[in-house]
Formats: structure tokens, C-alpha cells, sequence
């Protein structure tokens, strides 16, 4: 069971990566509007917000509470 200091931390560490992954979502946009773009940086970009994606998912599985069917 995780008490409420270790909630807020996950809770705070789960918004720094949505925001991060907002973020690198504009630059991969901005990036490929300018042609001709850096396949190699945003092919890194891509899979950097796919890791991202991964720790959200994880974070908010960890903050939701199991359900005993």
C-alpha cells in the first residue's frame, strides 16, 4: 500500500512526464514542418516520448487502486 507522501510524489512525477511529453509532441511537430528535417533526431524524439508514454502509463497504474472483483 502506498501512503499519501509517496502519492503525491508519484502524482508529481506523473505530471513532469505529461508535460514533457506534451512538449516533445510540439517539437516533433514544429520539426517536421520544416523541410527538409533531421530523420535521425526525430526518429530519437519519437522513441523518447514512446519511453515517456511507457512511465505514464506505469505511474497512473501504480496511482490507481486495485479493484477485488
Amino acid at each position: 500500500m502506498i501512503d499519501d507522501e509517496e502519492t503525491n510524489a508519484l502524482r508529481h512525477r506523473l505530471q513532469e512526464l505529461m508535460i514533457e511529453h506534451r512538449d516533445l509532441d510540439e517539437v516533433i511537430s514544429r520539426l517536421m514542418e520544416t523541410a527538409p528535417y533531421d530523420m535521425v533526431q526525430l526518429q530519437r524524439l519519437k522513441k523518447r516520448k514512446l519511453g515517456l508514454k511507457d512511465q505514464i502509463a506505469r505511474l497512473q497504474a501504480q496511482l490507481t487502486p486495485d479493484i477485488i472483483a
